[in-house]
């Protein structure tokens, strides 16, 4: 991972105002399109880690793809796989610097 990542998706306000925040920051990170380019579990499991959440907390309930998993038991591993193989449920934007992560909101 480069020294700072931010998980971006251009069409959410919050996330693009994530990103013009490091832009007038003069931050050096990279953008991942994290719809085009999901983070594998491993990732995932790293960066729910940094943020100290379980993998349902970071869920957007409000996506519709979350009414077939909102019935999933809490199974750290099982909502792993389920973010990664439908990253549009990851809350955005998330912004990875070394040892920390957080959700910017």
């Amino acid at each position: 991972m480069a020294p700072m990542e931010i998980w971006h998706n251009p069409r959410c306000s919050k996330s693009r105002a994530a990103k013009q925040a490091l832009d007038d920051a003069g931050e050096t990170y990279t953008e991942r399109r994290y719809l085009d380019n999901p983070p594998t579990e491993q990732e995932l499991d790293h960066v729910l880690t940094l943020l100290g959440k379980e993998p349902w907390e970071i869920a957007r309930t409000k996506e519709p793809a979350y009414q077939q998993f909102k019935n999933e038991p809490h199974d750290r591993a099982k909502w792993i796989k389920i973010l990664a193989e439908n990253p549009v449920l990851i809350e955005r934007p998330i912004v990875i610097k070394e040892d920390e992560a957080s959700i910017e909101r």
